[in-house]
């Protein structure tokens, strides 16, 4: 199963994710669920970074199979719309019943100095 993790504020913003695991809908190379969080998640990191003036830290490691991402600073308007883009994906795969097995969005909250 693939756990996303969206770390937010008590406001509700969005400041980082971890996105781990491999979700076991098919064999690797041909796991379509897989393929589906990869394309979000790959997507809204690129488009961060080239969108918006926000910088994030990027951690990826393959062979372990998980992403991490977090701001340096609060993310501006367009990084938290890209954000809640993503999560709302994301949940939505989680509630289709073909798929539901293979994913787990988690939403925990965070304190900020």
């Amino acid at each position: 199963m693939t756990e996303i993790t969206f770390y937010q504020t008590e406001t509700g913003d969005i400041i980082g994710f971890r996105s781990e695991g491999h979700s076991g809908y098919a064999d690797q190379g041909e796991d379509i669920v897989c393929a589906a969080i990869s394309a979000l998640v790959i997507n809204t990191i690129n488009s961060i970074n080239e969108l918006t003036e926000d910088e994030m830290d990027v951690d990826i490691d393959e062979d372990e199979g998980y992403i991490d991402a977090s701001f340096f600073d609060a993310p501006g308007k367009e990084a938290q719309l890209l954000l809640k883009s993503l999560a709302l994906g994301l949940t939505n795969m989680e509630d289709d019943e073909a798929v539901t097995e293979f994913i787990d969005v988690i939403f925990e909250e965070v304190r900020t100095c």
